[in-house]
């Protein structure tokens, strides 16, 4: 039963045009726990363009904030309390999650999106930079996850060919780099299936593969 947790080493990494891409390919379920900022079009609203996927496989956000920041912030300006319980993954499969932030983005006053994560024990696919200073925070986002002992599936690099720092992160984290995934241009939901699928194979994205 493919079920996955996309994260991301930092806000704005791409995490929802790939988790788009990963959804649309698997004919998955896609889901976005907390939705900071609802002003323009929301992550969700972003998956069902670009994903293909029908209405029922766009599972609804547990919470939705107006402020696009933090969500610990964003709920406290908007006077919502974030309880960490009503965050259990859907019974679906297969099931895209794509967290909000980075990896140690606080989602409470009291808790860091990556302690939810630990407690859904659901594989991670990483998603992360190609440009200058991707090496630093993915080998530091990968620590985190492995000190967690939270299953990594792999990274999922995102942005112009960098041969180079692809390959050193995947020695010295240990992880599968799983492909990557080019600007596109323009984007649309066709053009964002092909590039994924020439780019990545689906069969590594069976959450039932060793770790």
């Amino acid at each position: 039963m493919t079920r996955l947790v996309v994260a991301g080493t930092d806000t704005n990494v791409g995490k929802t045009v790939f988790s788009a891409a990963l959804a649309g390919a698997l004919g998955a379920y896609y889901w976005k726990p907390v939705q900071s900022g609802l002003e323009g079009e929301t992550d969700t609203m972003a998956v069902a363009r670009l994903s293909g996927l029908s209405e029922e496989r766009l599972l609804p956000e547990a919470y939705r904030l107006r402020t696009p920041a933090s969500p610990h912030l964003s709920a406290r300006l908007d006077g919502v309390e974030i309880d960490p319980a009503r965050l259990a993954p859907p019974d679906r499969a297969p099931l895209v999650i794509e967290t909000a932030g980075g990896l140690m983005t606080p989602l409470t006053e009291a808790s860091l999106t990556i302690d939810l994560i630990a407690r859904w024990r659901l594989p991670v696919v990483l998603c992360a930079r190609t440009t200058l200073g991707t090496i630093n925070h993915s080998l530091l986002s990968l620590e985190a996850l492995r000190r967690r002992d939270i299953p990594i599936l792999g990274v999922a690099f995102i942005g112009e060919e960098n041969e180079d720092t692809q390959r050193i992160i995947a020695k010295f984290s240990g992880a599968r780099a799983l492909g990557r995934l080019p600007f596109v241009a323009p984007l649309g939901a066709e053009t964002l299936r092909e590039a994924f699928l020439a780019h990545f194979r689906l069969v590594d994205f069976d959450s039932r593969l060793p770790q």
